[in-house]
């Protein structure tokens, strides 16, 4: 029998089950915990041809897939308020060849376990080396983008990790089918059953609890908004790898060129608005300003995006709404984009101290010391000069598919790949030394 045999898209996701929620979620994180030793060890060649199945069943049971997708888009509603979620929430076939491409683009990834990072001789002629290993099991909360189940189980499975996923209801469908397909494929290709395991009850219960799991779970990695981020933080006992808001920012220098800085605008924010690497607020030089602005707007424009200004600018774009103080900081995953004229570079640089979430920065310029500057002072996960902030992103750095943007200052920051998901484990060769 096929996964997808299995899933009942017309089920009722908020129908009681028989176990409580605590001993529902214990069954889940122990069997994954169990599994978490025998895919510690598991064959480089075996992973690799589990990926590869994932990846081919995906594709073909992908009416499945778009069906429960179906259900719960609409489930979700399409009113114009949820239009960015919903973009976040929605498949289609080339989404859903993207999520296969990039498993097997995983499967290419050199594999980080095992990785040696140094070797080195005592006094005493003790050999001490540090060699990568697995965290062991990764629980993974995340809202609204399917794709995430894909992306997590893929890289969670390379480096030898248990991924505990749990979606958001709004995708609980779509989730459940995904996950299903994936774990039954890796499943028959020689991963231990639990490898990839899926909280498939949408209960809000269902969180807190599992965020108590800390003899079960090595680490919590959030994907959502800051309702979600501050839930983990009030209740997590398990160490948590920070996914924050994506509040970017563009800063256009005086010495830009303004047809580069026009196309890398539009871009980062108009190419996938509804992601956390989209500009939010794009700074420009006074001096640059009247040039760019008016010909950025008719662009800006032409994509639908609004305009929310400062005086200045809504001087120099007459269609442009007044900016609150609440806009600048504000993660619109919108078409919507809030723009300020500085006086110079210092002024841009406080600005994003204050207002940004040390997500994705950038900035325009030919000023080599300029650019090298704002590299060295801007404090973010990813600091771009003269490209746009949607390439802050795994697949683009060279990573394979990413389980998330860290913004933490704890073992990764910037887009979470392969060797990010393995910890160090020092290993000693001796023959005989004691300590005096």
């Amino acid at each position: 029998m096929e996964a997808v045999d299995k899933i009942d898209s017309d089920q009722n996701i908020e129908e009681s089950k028989p176990l409580p929620v605590l001993e529902y979620v214990l069954a889940l994180v122990s069997k994954a915990k169990q599994a978490s030793r025998r895919l510690a060890s598991l064959p480089t060649a075996t992973k690799d041809q589990a990926l590869l199945a994932m990846a081919e069943a995906l594709e073909a049971q992908s009416s499945a897939i778009l069906a429960a997708n179906e259900q719960d888009l609409k489930a979700f509603g399409m009113t114009p308020e949820k239009k960015a979620m919903a973009d976040r929430l929605r498949l289609t076939e080339k989404r859903i060849g993207e999520m296969a491409a990039g498993i097997r683009e995983v499967a290419k990834l050199p594999d980080p376990v095992g990785m040696m990072s140094g070797m080195w001789t005592r006094p005493n002629g003790m050999q001490v080396g540090r060699v990568r290993v697995p965290i062991g099991v990764v629980g993974i909360i995340y809202e609204s983008r399917p794709n995430v189940t894909a992306d997590s189980a893929a890289l969670c499975l390379k480096s030898g990790n248990v991924c505990v996923l749990r979606g958001g209801s709004e995708a609980i469908r779509s989730n459940t089918a995904i996950a299903t397909i994936l774990s039954e494929s890796a499943r028959k290709a020689g991963v231990p059953a639990g490898a990839i395991t899926f909280v498939d009850r949408a209960d809000r219960e269902v969180v807190p609890v599992l965020l108590k799991q800390d003899r079960f779970i090595d680490v919590i990695i959030p994907r959502g908004g800051e309702s979600l981020m501050k839930l983990i933080s009030e209740h997590s006992t398990i160490p948590v790898v920070k996914h924050d808001a994506g509040v970017c920012h563009i800063y256009v220098d005086a010495e830009a060129d303004s047809a580069m800085a026009e196309a890398i605008c539009v871009n980062a924010k108009a190419q996938r608005p509804s992601t956390c690497n989209a500009m939010e607020t794009l700074l420009v030089h006074q001096s640059a300003a009247r040039i760019l602005l008016p010909k950025l707007a008719r662009s800006l424009g032409a994509a639908n995006v609004e305009i929310r200004g400062c005086p200045k600018t809504c001087q120099l774009i007459p269609e442009a709404k007044p900016a609150s103080e609440q806009d600048y900081g504000k993660e619109f995953l919108d078409l919507i984009l809030a723009v300020k004229i500085v006086k110079n570079m210092d002024e841009a640089m406080e600005h994003i101290a204050q207002h940004g979430s040390r997500h994705t920065e950038a900035i325009v310029t030919s000023d080599y010391g300029h650019a090298m500057r704002f590299l060295k002072e801007v404090d973010a996960s990813a600091v771009l000069v003269n490209a746009s902030t949607r390439l802050n992103d795994g697949y683009q750095f060279g990573l394979g598919a990413e389980i998330g943007i860290s913004t933490s200052r704890i073992h990764a920051r910037g887009p979470m790949g392969l060797e990010e998901l393995t910890c160090a484990k020092f290993i000693v060769l001796g023959g005989g030394q004691l300590r005096e």
